[in-house]
């Protein structure tokens, strides 16, 4: 994201937040995006070299389904379980037909449509928000949507929220997020689900997962989804973290590129490349894992611009209702369109977690707000922004890609450790006028193979991350 704030959807949440606090109730860690426009943070205890807080127990609850067995274990109408190397779910004899009205373009056209249903997930951790992410092919002429429907810790139940109408394409219908979903205890927030006021203690304690997989009428075609799952997550108040300690000095050689050199392209994407740091970012760790893009892909891309394939990452991350890049699901979404990647939005709890995924090859995608002198040597601030996390120096210290640099040279970056586990990890900071308002609390993306390796597997396993 840019330094200058922009109006988006959760700048209004920043605002609930702040007023709720400044009442008297604490809600835990609010929706945040790369992209949000939440304030910037004030200079705190970020230069600590410890805290006085005992490290917290893991808040943070992400399951997965992907095996034929998982498949096979949900609720499927007009669907099937799809056995293979990449078990999945597709549409078998469609329910009927249904019109769907795109919002963005005003067309309506008639979809086939099929239905998968998750068993019940309880929740290890109740849950002050529930994001949802998934992995899927749509040839062109199909789409699909995710819906969630929580229990919340009294008995009650949420409606079915939308929580993506997705595509890999954008010629048949634009992918988009749904605004105004709300019961009046909990509210989706682009692509996050948050109890409106976790100090009555109200949480989500399971949930499930329901795709509507969508063709148009008389074709063969399906969408195929891979991966489906959700994270849940109650991260504590607090605007500072307890410090980690060093445990490893790696590097990843993971590409580097600029979004700022793509200011003023494209600008229907967001306005241009000052605000994506998402797909830039995303762009980053595809190329790392070998994804690449076709000169037919490209060709679209007007061939005076440099490192194209930012462009198409911006274009085809882009939410047409959040009016951005940074819809996480999205994202990893996106990822996911590579052969033999897979991608998820969780939440780690430490530096440490950080570390044990680099040490087995895996950077990972984090998002974080502050000031400029919070963190020494970014040389801005920022409401909201994505960066990717390749490795640590001797000294502990976080290697980062930061695409909000001049050029792609400049991009690589050391920034101290305990700056930035602060700004990464905590849930709540002051901005500039000194109001509250909420941190992302360790919101992360993770891109890593369909067939990841023994030890890829033990790390991702190690940060709760099944595969």
């Amino acid at each position: 994201m840019s330094r200058v704030e922009q109006p988006s959807r959760r700048s209004v949440l920043a605002t609930v937040v702040a007023a709720a606090l400044a009442g008297g109730s604490a809600p835990s860690a609010t929706a945040a995006d790369a992209e949000a426009t939440r304030g910037s943070g004030r200079r705190g205890d970020t230069g600590d070299t410890g805290d006085t807080e005992s490290a917290p127990a893991r808040s943070v609850d992400y399951r997965a389904w992907i095996t034929y067995a998982d498949w096979s274990a949900g609720t499927a109408r007009g669907a099937r379980a799809v056995a293979g190397d990449r078990p999945g779910v597709a549409v078998a004899t469609p329910l009927g037909t249904v019109d769907y009205t795109d919002p963005h373009t005003k067309a309506t056209a008639a979809w086939e449509h099929a239905t998968w249903t998750s068993p019940p997930h309880a929740l290890a951790v109740p849950s002050t928000e529930v994001i949802a992410s998934w992995n899927a092919s749509t040839p062109a002429g199909t789409w699909l949507q995710v819906e969630l429907k929580g229990a919340y810790s009294d008995g009650t139940d949420t409606p079915w929220y939308v929580m993506g109408r997705w595509a890999s394409g954008d010629q048949d219908v634009k992918r988009t997020s749904v605004d105004g979903q709300s019961d009046g205890r909990s509210t989706v927030w682009t692509d996050t689900l948050a109890i409106d006021d976790a100090s009555t203690g109200l949480r989500v304690a399971s949930y499930r997962l329901r795709l509507t997989l969508y063709r148009r009428p008389g074709t063969q075609l399906t969408p195929t989804v891979w991966r489906l799952g959700a994270m849940g997550s109650d991260v504590p108040d607090r605007f500072t973290v307890p410090a980690s300690v060093p445990g490893l000095a790696h590097e990843l050689s993971v590409p580097r590129y600029s979004q700022e050199i793509h200011q003023g392209q494209y600008p229907e994407y967001d306005s241009g490349g000052e605000a994506w740091c998402s797909p830039t970012s995303s762009q980053m760790i595809v190329e790392y894992w070998g994804g690449r893009l076709s000169a037919q892909q490209l060709a679209w891309v007007d061939p005076a611009y440099a490192d194209p394939q930012v462009c198409h990452a911006a274009r085809f991350t882009y939410d047409h209702q959040y009016g951005g890049c940074g819809n996480w699901p999205f994202n990893a979404a996106y990822a996911a369109t590579f052969a033999d990647l897979q991608g998820v939005v969780t939440r780690l709890g430490s530096l440490t977690d950080l570390e044990t995924l680099i040490a087995a090859g895996i950077p990972a995608m984090t998002s974080q707000s502050f000031l400029k002198e919070e963190l020494t040597g970014a040389g801005y601030g920022t409401a909201g922004h994505l960066m990717t996390v390749i490795g640590f120096t001797a000294a502990g210290d976080v290697i980062a890609n930061d695409p909000y640099s001049a050029n792609d040279s400049a991009v690589r970056r050391v920034y101290r450790r305990r700056e930035f586990e602060n700004v990464w990890l905590r849930s709540k900071r002051h901005n500039a006028s000194g109001n509250v308002v909420s941190g992302t609390g360790g919101v992360c993306y993770l891109y890593f193979p369909a067939r990841p390796t023994a030890r890829q597997c033990q790390a991702l396993t190690a940060v709760g991350v099944p595969v």
